[in-house]
Formats: C-alpha cells, sequence, structure tokens
C-alpha cells in the first residue's frame, strides 16, 4: 500500500469554537483530525508530519520556505509517494503556488484546508482530506505541480484562487476551471495544466509590496513604500493594466531606482496588456520600464517576485521570468 506524507499546519481545519471566546481557535491535534477521516486505510498508510498549528493569516514567506524545505526532504523518501499540506484558506492559494515554484518533483503534492470547523454542522475537513488523499495516491497526479483540493475539485495551484468568503466551492480556477474532480475515491481528470516554471532557491526576499489601484488615487503609497526600502512593487492595476495618472511619478520613481514594477490586473479574469496609449495606460506604464505579469492576481505576482528577487535583481531577467511565460 502506498504511504502518503501528511503535513499538519493548522488553518480551520484544526478549529473548534471556543465557548470562553464565542470564536474558533486552533485546538484539534492531527491525530484527532486523522480519526475522523473513516477508512482511509483502505487507501493509504499515513505518516503524519507536524509542521505548525496557526491560522491562516499567521502564514508567512519565511514559514512557506521552511515548509518547501521540509516536503522536499519528505519528497526524497522512496517510501512516501505523495504530500499532503493541510492549511488555511485565507493564504492557502499563496503557499500553494509558492511550493508548485520552488520545488521541482514528479510526485504529487496536494494543499487542502476547511472552510468550516469542527464544532460546525457540515465540517468539510474530514471530507476533503480524503479528497486530497486519494489524489496523492493516484498515478495520474503526478507530474501536475502542486495541486489543490477541496469540495471534491482539483485545482492547479498556479490557477487557483478563492472567491467567496464562506462557501464550501470557494476554490475555483476562473480561466479554465478545475482540472479535474475526485469521484467515488478516484481521481479523473479533464484537462492538462500549463507547464510550471520552478523558481528553485532556498531564500527569499521579503520587501516586496502590493498596491491595490482605486479612482483618483494618487502616488503616496508608492513613495512611502520606497522610502521602507522596499525591493519591489507590485500594482494591481484597473481593467487591462491602466493606473491614474496621479500615480505615475511614483512609478517612475521607483523604476529610477531600479525596483522592478509589476502590473497585475485588479479583475479577477483575464490578462494584462499594453493596449491603452492615453496617460497612465498600460503602453505608457510599458515603456516606462513596467513589467507586465498577465493572468496572475496580485498575491500571486508578488509570491513570485519574491522568490526572483532571492536570484537576481536584473530587471531584464525578471522581465523575462514573468513576459516569456504570458506573452512569449
Amino acid at each position: 500500500m502506498k504511504k502518503v506524507g501528511v503535513i499538519f499546519t493548522g488553518g480551520t481545519i484544526s478549529m473548534k469554537v471556543d465557548e470562553r471566546l464565542s470564536a474558533a481557535i486552533p485546538a484539534m491535534s492531527s491525530e484527532e483530525i486523522m480519526s475522523m477521516v473513516t477508512n482511509i486505510d483502505q487507501i493509504a498508510e499515513i505518516e503524519v508530519i507536524q509542521f505548525a498549528r496557526i491560522p491562516g493569516p499567521h502564514m508567512t514567506p519565511d514559514l512557506m520556505l521552511a515548509l518547501s524545505q521540509c516536503i522536499q526532504t519528505a519528497l526524497l523518501r522512496d517510501d512516501i509517494c505523495g504530500i499532503i499540506v493541510t492549511h488555511g484558506t485565507d493564504t492557502l492559494e499563496e503557499t500553494a503556488y509558492f511550493l508548485d515554484l520552488n520545488i521541482q518533483s514528479h510526485k504529487p503534492i496536494v494543499v487542502v484546508g476547511s472552510m468550516r470547523n469542527a464544532s460546525e454542522l457540515g465540517y468539510d475537513g474530514p471530507s476533503n482530506l480524503s479528497a486530497a488523499i486519494c489524489t496523492a495516491v493516484a498515478p495520474d497526479s503526478q507530474n501536475k505541480g502542486v495541486l489543490v483540493v477541496l469540495n471534491n475539485e482539483v485545482n492547479a495551484a498556479s490557477e487557483v484562487t478563492k472567491t467567496h468568503t464562506m462557501s464550501l466551492d470557494t476554490f475555483k480556477s476562473p480561466t479554465f476551471g478545475p482540472l479535474g474532480i475526485v469521484d467515488n475515491n478516484k481521481v479523473i481528470y479533464y484537462r492538462k495544466k500549463t507547464p510550471t516554471q520552478h523558481i528553485l532557491s532556498d531564500t527569499i526576499v521579503n520587501d516586496v509590496a502590493l498596491i491595490k489601484t482605486c479612482a483618483g488615487m494618487d502616488d503616496g503609497y508608492i513613495h512611502y513604500c520606497l522610502s521602507k526600502g522596499v525591493k519591489g512593487i507590485v500594482l494591481e492595476a484597473m481593467g487591462r493594466g491602466n493606473i491614474p495618472p496621479s500615480m505615475l511619478g511614483g512609478l517612475t520613481s521607483a523604476l529610477q531606482q531600479k525596483i522592478p514594477v509589476l502590473i497585475v490586473s485588479r479583475c479577477p479574469m483575464g490578462r494584462v496588456l499594453d493596449s491603452y496609449g492615453y496617460e497612465g495606460g498600460g503602453k505608457m506604464l510599458r515603456n516606462l520600464g513596467a513589467i507586465f505579469a498577465g493572468d496572475l492576481n496580485g498575491q500571486k505576482a508578488r509570491i513570485k517576485l519574491m522568490l526572483i528577487l532571492s536570484q537576481t535583481s536584473d530587471l531584464e531577467h525578471i522581465r523575462k521570468l514573468f513576459e516569456d511565460e504570458f506573452y512569449g
């Protein structure tokens, strides 16, 4: 029987309601959670690896890096066929994408969580965990990069995002839909995913800012970030990749200081492109030296830039790593 390593990091899947607080907090051990996954011994042998017991918002890029190293050590073992990571859903997509970029292995890595805690009716932790285990042991799950499994859907870490604050089917891939489903303990894949771009680094640069643009916004936040010594900026721009003209001064200042500025869209679907030539339009931003990050959302573009900056600060190399993937 195949052995799967289950790495517990915490999240709602490990929480119960504390009656004193009338709110959910981390409270369950990994053994308690696994005991609720009935009949899983018919599918796989499980080895529990305790990494942390933290809520999703407590996850940091440094912890992601340590988690990546923990996973890579486990994957080197011949007796382990795949890894599952339990995780809080608030930052799950960021950690999953980080691992997708930072780990190169043919073995499946599946990130899983739950939207309801163990005190709520319909606690979805055990069912999500069982679906993740079924995914990890499936031969067809090899060479697919990091996968995210909740609500019996299998999504690629590079494509998935959290779309709803409470729905069980919150994790969706808006552009292409899920890679497949888990049905009757079997994984059925509907399509292939685009090849993963790997950034294999054992360090990370934390000082990357993410700024969301909105109507009438000026460049005050950009200048503040520069004064704090940021190493990179991700601008969540409007539409196809456009910003208010009053933000141009700060953007220009950042680029003059050789700080990479990435352009993504605040829209949930579609890629950015230098389609507009007016002041603040994408054509002007590209001509100034901003880097367009395709259809990545802001939080994922930030994670990728953090990893890239751990290896290089050369703007043209950074541009190539982003733009070649999305624009050829």
